[in-house]
């Protein structure tokens, strides 16, 4: 490069000076150097001419052999058709790698749907003509948001938030349930991917319906034992010693499988019923204090100092009773585990999250590897405890649910001989301003 431009100065010097030499000799070295200067231009304009031509009749798809020439322009002919040649090289082995990649998507039986930034669809693969009806090439180029119409999808599709999947019926048959994920990548470019999700659906829900069969036809049978265990401890100094004991164990444990199939119940309606759409403006300081109270009877023989923190003015749009239950297990469950005399804390606040309702404990607290399972059913940290304190393994189970159904979630943390902390995280748009409202305050009883 750098001798073809010094090549290119050398020359223009020695032409330089040769027509100044030439014009002196015949005594007019102005017009001379002028006409030299003047031919100079037109060589180079020629040379410009031939470099369009070239450009505008190359098919950069496969690029011509480029003009012969020499020096300088020389070199620029051939440094662009190495650069043309490098580019296709480029453009062929980034074909080869999309080619590959779309014959490997086209065998899957997931959905792939690439979607630009202005929501149009870009590229799918076959399964995705199967599982959602998209027509080639017909819906090239199409919004998304038009194809597909559910309004949960619009929504799921519009708000961006993408780190849970969406569960769907199949726009091109509805007996089909698919679950979409997106993620997006590049300049706002969107992938999508969806599969067919309709026997897991099937299965869960044959699942939901056998728990919640089978716990309704439990429940007439252990209430029946029950009342007869019961009926025999009252009198029971009639009853031979040796069997009073048994007698006593029995009940015990009756009253735990009333306790596990009144929460299996529970979780089974949470699970396969629609959320309510009469949903009210709730106190909520009023509904912690109800709560508070009961924990306070329930734990009477432990003498927790159970502290409430919450201002008077704050209302939540719910379900009462689903938060009723939601945090009274919270709380029961911090009172079970915590030491007699023991600190609870009820904390309730409005942050840029939403509303925090917050459960705290100075009990022995959770080693970190249980905590992202203890939402799970029957999920126990310590077995011998759990039998101790007569828990089903269900309530946070339940509360996860409840929260789910109110657009919010559980967060849990806890240290090993310092205690845990339960917070419910509800949306904004779950607070509700006082002013002008009839709030339903909870009255004994509601925790249904």
């Amino acid at each position: 490069m750098f001798s073809n431009w010094h090549d290119a100065i050398k020359r223009l010097l020695i032409s330089f000076f040769a027509l100044l030499l030439t014009g002196w000799l015949i005594g007019e070295p102005a017009l001379v150097v002028l006409a030299g200067t003047l031919g100079y231009l037109v060589y180079h304009l020629r040379q410009l001419r031939r470099l369009y031509n070239w450009l505008r009749d190359t098919d950069f798809s496969e690029p011509s052999p480029p003009p012969e020439s020499k020096g300088i322009w020389g070199y620029i002919f051939d440094g662009i058709y190495l650069l043309q040649r490098r580019e296709r090289q480029a453009l062929l082995e980034l074909k080869s790698i999309i080619d590959k990649a779309q014959e490997s998507t086209a065998a899957l039986e997931l959905a792939v749907v690439m979607i630009n930034n202005r929501g149009g669809l870009e590229w799918w693969n076959p399964a995705a003509e199967q599982l959602i009806g998209l027509q080639t090439p017909k819906d090239k180029n199409q919004l998304v948001i038009n194809l597909i119409r559910e309004p949960a999808f619009i929504d799921y599709f519009n708000k961006a938030k993408f780190n849970r999947p969406l569960k769907l019926s199949s726009p091109s048959n509805p007996t089909n349930m698919l679950e979409f994920q997106i993620t997006t990548f590049g300049e706002g470019e969107r992938l999508m991917l969806v599969r067919d999700i309709s026997q897991l659906h099937r299965l869960e829900m044959m699942r939901k319906d056998f728990v919640g069969n089978v716990s309704h036809e439990l429940r007439t049978p252990i209430t029946v034992i029950t009342g007869y265990l019961e009926t025999m401890l009252d009198d029971k100094q009639n009853l031979p010693a040796r069997w009073i004991k048994p007698i006593e164990q029995m009940a015990q444990q009756s009253h735990r499988m009333e306790n596990i199939i009144r929460d299996l119940l529970t979780l089974s309606q949470l699970e396969t019923r629609a959320s309510s759409k009469q949903q009210s403006a709730i106190q909520l300081c009023s509904l912690l204090r109800e709560v508070k109270q009961d924990a306070e009877q329930v734990f009477a023989d432990k003498a927790h100092i159970i502290t409430l923190d919450c201002a008077d003015d704050i209302y939540v749009n719910g379900n009462l009773s689903e938060l009723y239950s939601a945090i009274s297990n919270l709380v029961l469950n911090a009172a079970k585990y915590t030491q007699a005399h023991g600190s609870i804390v009820l904390r309730v606040e409005k942050g840029t999250r939403g509303l925090l309702i917050a459960v705290s404990d100075n009990g022995p607290g959770i080693a970190p590897h249980h905590i992202p399972r203890l939402t799970e059913r029957f999920y126990r940290v310590d077995e011998s405890r759990s039998a101790d304190t007569g828990g089903t393994g269900l309530g946070l189970a339940i509360v996860k649910h409840v929260l789910a159904r109110h657009n919010g979630k559980l967060e849990i943390s806890s240290q090993p001989g310092k205690g845990s902390q339960f917070t419910c995280l509800l949306p904004v748009e779950r607070i509700v301003e006082p002013s002008g409202l009839a709030p339903i305050t909870p009255t004994p009883g509601t925790q249904g």
